[in-house]
C-alpha cells in the first residue's frame, strides 16, 4: 500500500468530504490521508501528511482555496519536500476566475464539484502523473483573461536552446510527448529529456506551469 496515491480532502462541507472519501478509498491504489474544512488546516496537513494530491475547494472560511494553494507552493516549502504535491481545485462554477488564479499559484487544474466519481479518480491519477486535469483549450480560456501586460522575456527563457523552445511551444499548446516527438523528429525519451531541462531552467514544477508561463509572457501561438 506504500505506493498508493495519498489524497488530502479540503472542503468546508463535511458531507461532501465524506462522500469523496468513500469514492477515493474504494479505488485500488488510492488512500485518503486527511480531511479538513478550511485552507489554513490544509496548509498544515500538507506538511504533516505529505499527500501526493490535494482536492481543494475554492470557497472556504478562514482561508480560501486560492490562498491555501499559494501557501502550499511557497518556494521554501516546496524545497523542503522530498516529493511533489499536486493540487486540484474544486469549484461550482465553470471557468471560475478564482480557479485560474489558483492555477497560476501552482494548481494542476480544476474540476466542477458535480463531476462524476470516475472523472474525479481519473483526475487524481492524471495530476499525480504531472499533467493538467482540463483540456489545453479550457486552460487557455481560463488564463487568457488573467494576463494583460507583456513584459520583456526573462533571461531563463532566452537561455533555452532552439530545440528546447520548440518543445516548450508544443507543450504550451497541450501536445503530448508522443505528438511532440513526431513534430520535432525525436524519440519520446529525448522529448522527456528536453521537457525536464525546460522545467529545470525555468524553475517550473510541471507541464501545467509551462502553459501558465507561456500565457504570462505572451508566448502562446494561435490555437485552432
Amino acid at each position: 500500500m506504500n505506493d498508493d496515491i495519498r489524497v488530502l480532502l479540503v472542503d468546508d462541507q463535511e458531507l461532501f468530504r465524506e462522500g469523496v472519501r468513500v469514492i477515493v478509498n474504494a479505488q485500488d491504489g488510492m488512500t485518503v490521508v486527511g480531511s479538513v474544512g478550511d485552507g489554513l488546516a490544509a496548509v498544515r496537513l500538507v506538511e504533516e501528511h505529505a499527500p501526493d494530491v490535494v482536492l481543494m475547494d475554492v470557497r472556504m472560511p478562514e482561508m480560501d482555496g486560492v490562498e491555501a494553494t499559494r501557501q502550499i507552493f511557497r518556494p521554501e516549502l516546496v524545497e523542503r519536500r522530498s516529493k511533489p504535491v499536486r493540487v486540484v481545485v474544486l469549484t461550482t462554477f465553470n471557468l471560475d476566475d478564482r480557479a485560474a488564479t489558483a492555477i497560476r499559484y501552482g494548481a494542476s487544474g480544476f474540476l466542477l464539484k458535480d463531476t462524476t466519481p470516475a472523472l474525479l479518480c481519473d483526475a487524481i491519477r492524471t495530476v499525480h502523473a504531472g499533467n493538467a486535469v482540463l483540456a489545453p483549450q479550457d486552460l487557455a480560456a481560463l488564463l487568457d483573461g488573467q494576463f494583460r501586460s507583456r513584459g520583456s522575456l526573462p533571461e531563463s527563457y532566452l537561455a533555452l536552446t532552439d530545440k528546447e523552445r520548440e518543445v516548450f511551444t508544443a507543450v504550451a499548446r497541450g501536445l503530448s510527448n508522443t505528438e511532440i516527438a513526431g513534430l520535432v523528429f525525436a524519440s519520446e525519451s529525448t522529448v522527456k529529456t528536453h521537457v525536464g531541462a525546460i522545467l529545470r531552467k525555468l524553475a517550473l514544477r510541471d507541464r501545467v506551469q509551462i502553459v501558465v508561463f507561456a500565457h504570462e509572457h505572451g508566448l502562446v501561438e494561435g490555437r485552432s
